[in-house]
């Protein structure tokens, strides 16, 4: 089997039919309409074997993830996703692996209604880049809009992701039946949500390597510092029995991988953001809010300063 042989027999299939794919894979590029009006919104992510996951792990979870991961930064964009390229790197030629993996990925981008309409193969070290695009009518939703006075909200609950995190790193192969574990495997990108708050949030990011973190990318967008209150942080029942309460607070903070989304809200618009919040049936929680000048500030239930055990992932420190 060639590359070819290897796109035709494992991805052509996932470039489902959509109105809006003039020509899908196989030729050198993809030809996309857009709806009249509509702006481009376009993301890229990379998972590298070892470094975004732990080596071993089950080939439709990397898929999943995958997917989950660049849908994400659409749902906090407020996109509606649509079509997908995908570069893979595999060190052989394993069509176990593969028919995993691409039926994985297919499920992922289905569930989005997605179209994979192009990419690339090749050899070497297993690393894994997936290009989502989807559109938006009107302004997308940004991390430079967040204002003095707005509130601050998460999505979900946060800090599961990384407890699943060390659960996959003990067995790459398990299944996913504990909740935790299932948080780090199969993270759920709030879409709906997304595009419910585009245009009542004035600023959104998901959270992928921390709240702390994350958080902090908003702020220096926006100009503003912020105040969070670690006990409304929200705690999965699950998490909390595994770790205590102060453990799950870290966790929550800092651990990252959860792909929820965190927002500011203007005060006026609250009301209406946890509507929008509770009609597409995701929890949303204040947590805090934004403030002049620089910097982010964790407050305990007496208003006392909390200093965080670490702020977050980064590459290259």
């Amino acid at each position: 089997m060639d590359e070819f042989d290897l796109i035709a027999r494992y991805f052509a299939p996932l470039d489902i039919p959509r109105p809006d794919v003039v020509l899908g894979i196989g030729d050198d590029a993809a030809v996309l309409a857009l709806p009249p009006g509509a702006q481009l919104v376009v993301a890229v992510d990379t998972l590298v074997d070892g470094v975004h996951f732990p080596h071993g792990l089950r080939a439709d979870a990397v898929a999943h993830r995958l997917a989950a991961t660049n849908l994400s930064d659409l749902a906090a964009m407020g996109a509606e996703p649509r079509h997908a390229t995908l570069a893979l790197t595999l060190p052989e030629l394993d069509e176990a692996w593969l028919a995993a993996f691409s039926a994985g990925l297919g499920r992922a981008l289905g569930a989005a209604g997605v179209s994979l309409v192009g990419g690339d193969t090749t050899r070497g070290a297993l690393t894994l880049s997936l290009q989502v695009m989807g559109t938006v009518q009107g302004p997308a939703l940004t991390r430079r809009g967040a204002q003095v006075g707005d509130v601050i909200a998460v999505s979900g609950t946060l800090g599961d992701a990384r407890a699943g995190l060390d659960l996959a790193l003990a067995d790459p192969a398990a299944t996913g039946d504990d909740a935790l574990l299932a948080r780090f495997l199969w993270p759920t990108p709030r879409l709906a949500l997304g595009a419910a708050l585009r245009g009542l949030a004035s600023a959104a990011i998901d959270v992928s390597d921390g709240l702390l973190a994350d958080l902090g990318h908003i702020l220096r967008q926006s100009g503003c510092a912020a105040v969070i209150e670690v006990e409304r942080l929200p705690i999965s029942s699950a998490l909390g029995a595994a770790l205590g309460t102060a453990r799950a607070r870290e966790f929550a903070l800092s651990g990252g991988d959860d792909y929820e989304l965190a927002l500011a809200i203007p005060a006026a618009r609250l009301a209406d953001a946890m509507a929008a919040a509770q009609a597409v049936d995701v929890p949303l929680t204040v947590i805090g809010r934004m403030t002049e000048g620089a910097g982010l500030r964790c407050l305990d239930g007496s208003g006392r300063d909390v200093t965080p055990a670490a702020r977050g992932y980064r590459h290259f420190i």
